[in-house]
C-alpha cells in the first residue's frame, strides 16, 4: 500500500517540526479578509456611487436597451480567476456597468411590475446586516436580530390594524408567504397526522382548496409541491370586476363534499396582480367558517392599503383571515427580500414546521421564552431581512407609509382620467395602484369587440407596444389579460413617482403606438 504524500497538519499554535519557527497558521493572512482602513476606502468610494446613482436615478433610463447577446458582450466572458486580484478597481468597474445596464424599478417611470422603488434606508439596512450577518434561525444565534425580527412583524400586524396577537415569520417574498400559509393551512385542516403518514396514506382524503380566476400562479406551486398536484386546485369564476364570486365558491365546495374530497383551504385575494382588484373578503370568511376551511388572504400586494382610512370594506375583511401574505418590499418600499406570513395563531405556524433534532441545542436560557424562527417556517439558515421593515417603520411611521400608498393610489386614478384624454387610447380597468388600457387606432375601435382578426391585431399591436417601450427606456409597463384583451398594465407602488410622469405616460404610448402602427399592421385591416 502507497502512503500517503500528504503531510499531517500541525496542530495549532505548535512550531514547524523543521525549522522551530513560528507555525502560519498563527499569524493567518486569508485571501478573502480586508484590512479596516482598505475596506473604508471602498466602502467610502462605493457609497459615494451609489449616492451619485440615486440623485441621478429620476432622469436615468428606465431599462437597458441592449438584448441578452449584447448584454452578454458588455459583461464579457471570462475564466475563472486561479488567484485572486485587488478587488477595489474591479467593484468600481463593475457598479458602473451595473448603474447603466439594469431595470431601475426605483424610477419615477417605472410603472411595470409590483416591485417598488427600494427607500434608501434599505441598501444600509443590507449592508448592516451582512456585516454582522447573524443566521436569524436561533434566538442564541441571531439575539438581537430575532427581536428585531419579533417587533417587525407585529408592527406589520398593527399596521393593518390585525384584532388580537398575531405572530408570522420574515420570508423572501410573495410566492413563499403564501406557499408557508398553505403547508401552515395543510396541517391545520387535515383530519389525518399528514405530517407523519403524508397525502397518500390509508387514513387520508384528497384534499381541495380554491381561490378566484385571478388568483397568482403560486397556488400551483404550493399544490405541486405539497403533494396534492394542480388538480387540487379550483378556479371560482369572477364578476365584472374580477373578484371571485361567492355563490360559486360555496356551489363548489358542497358539490366536492359530496364527492367525498375533503375541502381545507380559501384564498382570498387582496389586489390581484393583474388588475389590483380585492375579493369580497368578508363573504369569503363567512363561508370559511361555515364549512371550517382555513381562510388564506394574498395580500403580498394590496394588504397595506387597509391601513388607509377610506379603505373599502372588502379590503377590511383580510382582518378576519387565518393567515395573511405581505410583502414588505412591493408597497412598504423594502430592498427585496423582504416577505411576511401572518398568522392568528402562532402555534398553527409552530405545529406546521417545528421539528426538534439533537443537533440543534438552543433552548437553554434560563427558563425564558424565546422564538427560534427554524421551527416556524422551512428555512433553518435565515438572512437579516427584518433591519430594513424595522428602520423603515422608523424613518417613515405609520403616518409617512399611510401617505405614500394613498398618493400612489391617487396617481393611479389620475393616470386613468389621463388615458381617458387620449383618442388612440382605451380606458381599462382601476384598483388600488393599477391602472390598465391600450392603444386602439381610431379606424379599428368600432371593430375592436366580436372581430377576432382586429382583436389579435391589437393584441399583438400592444404587446409591440410594451416591448418598444420598455427598450426606449422612456418608461416601462408591463401587461394584464383581461377576457380576450391585451391590456397595457401601469402600477405605481413608487414614492418617486409625480403627477408629471404619469401625465408624460400616455403621450409616450400613443407616440410609439402610432408608429408601430403605420409599419405592422397588415394590408387586410388597412382602409381602402
Amino acid at each position: 500500500m502507497r502512503k500517503s504524500k500528504i503531510a499531517p497538519v500541525a496542530k495549532r499554535g505548535s512550531k514547524s517540526r523543521s525549522s522551530g519557527t513560528p507555525d502560519p497558521l498563527n499569524r493567518r493572512s486569508a485571501p478573502s479578509d480586508m484590512a479596516p482602513a482598505h475596506f473604508r476606502a471602498i466602502g467610502h468610494s462605493l457609497v459615494d456611487s451609489v449616492a451619485d446613482f440615486l440623485e441621478r436615478l429620476p432622469k436615468a433610463r428606465t431599462a437597458s436597451s441592449l438584448l441578452p447577446d449584447a448584454m452578454r458582450a458588455k459583461l464579457g466572458k471570462r475564466e475563472m480567476p486561479e488567484k485572486g486580484a485587488d478587488i477595489a478597481p474591479i467593484l468600481e468597474k463593475f457598479s458602473r456597468l451595473f448603474f447603466e445596464q439594469s431595470t431601475h424599478n426605483g424610477s419615477p417611470r417605472f410603472f411595470g411590475y409590483i416591485t417598488s422603488s427600494a427607500a434608501p434606508i434599505s441598501a444600509l439596512a443590507d449592508l448592516l446586516a451582512a456585516a454582522v450577518n447573524p443566521n436569524v434561525g436561533a434566538w442564541a444565534l441571531s439575539p438581537i436580530a430575532s427581536e428585531v425580527e419579533n417587533e417587525s412583524i407585529r408592527w406589520l400586524a398593527q399596521f393593518m390594524g390585525l384584532p388580537g396577537k398575531w405572530d408570522g415569520v420574515l420570508v423572501s417574498g410573495g410566492n413563499m408567504a403564501n406557499i408557508v400559509g398553505f403547508y401552515v393551512a395543510r396541517k391545520a385542516k387535515a383530519n389525518w397526522d399528514i405530517r407523519a403518514k403524508g397525502v397518500a396514506d390509508a387514513e387520508s382524503q384528497r384534499l381541495v382548496l380554491y381561490g378566484s380566476a385571478e388568483m397568482h400562479t403560486w397556488i400551483n406551486k404550493a399544490a405541486d409541491m405539497g403533494g396534492l398536484g394542480t388538480a387540487a386546485v379550483r378556479w371560482i369564476a369572477t364578476d365584472g370586476e374580477h373578484r371571485m364570486r361567492a355563490d360559486e365558491l360555496r356551489r363548489k365546495i358542497v358539490e366536492d363534499r359530496a364527492a367525498g374530497l375533503h375541502p381545507f383551504m380559501v384564498v382570498g385575494t387582496a389586489g390581484s396582480v393583474g388588475t389590483g382588484a380585492t375579493d369580497p373578503l368578508p363573504a369569503i370568511a363567512k363561508i370559511c367558517k361555515e364549512f371550517d376551511l382555513w381562510f388564506h388572504v394574498d395580500g403580498a400586494y394590496g394588504a397595506p392599503a387597509v391601513a388607509l382610512d377610506d379603505a373599502t370594506d372588502d379590503l377590511k375583511g383580510l382582518r378576519l383571515a387565518d393567515s395573511i401574505a405581505i410583502d414588505p418590499h412591493k408597497w412598504l418600499y423594502s430592498s427585496i427580500e423582504a416577505g411576511c406570513l401572518l398568522v392568528r395563531d402562532s402555534s398553527a405556524l409552530h405545529d406546521a414546521f417545528a421539528f426538534k433534532p439533537p443537533y440543534y441545542q438552543f433552548d437553554d436560557n434560563e427558563g425564558q421564552e424565546v422564538k427560534n424562527y427554524f421551527e416556524y417556517g422551512p428555512q433553518n439558515t435565515r438572512g437579516f431581512r427584518a433591519l430594513k421593515i424595522w428602520l423603515g417603520f422608523q424613518q417613515a411611521g405609520a403616518s409617512g407609509y399611510r401617505r405614500m400608498i394613498a398618493d400612489d393610489i391617487a396617481l393611479a386614478h389620475r393616470l386613468h382620467e389621463f388615458v381617458g384624454e387620449q383618442e388612440l387610447l382605451e380606458q381599462g380597468s382601476v384598483a388600488l395602484s393599477i391602472s390598465t388600457f391600450r392603444f386602439v387606432p381610431a379606424d379599428l375601435r368600432g371593430r375592436s369587440r366580436g372581430d377576432k382578426a382586429v382583436t389579435d391585431y391589437l393584441n399583438e399591436l400592444n404587446a409591440r407596444i410594451a416591448t418598444a417601450l420598455r427598450l426606449s427606456g422612456k418608461a416601462f409597463v408591463s401587461n394584464a389579460h383581461v377576457e380576450d384583451r391585451f391590456m397595457l398594465r401601469a402600477c405605481i407602488v413608487n414614492f418617486r413617482t409625480t403627477l408629471d410622469d404619469v401625465r408624460a405616460l400616455p403621450k409616450v404610448i400613443v407616440e410609439i403606438g402610432r408608429d408601430i402602427d403605420k409599419k405592422a399592421r397588415p394590408k387586410s385591416l388597412r382602409g381602402s
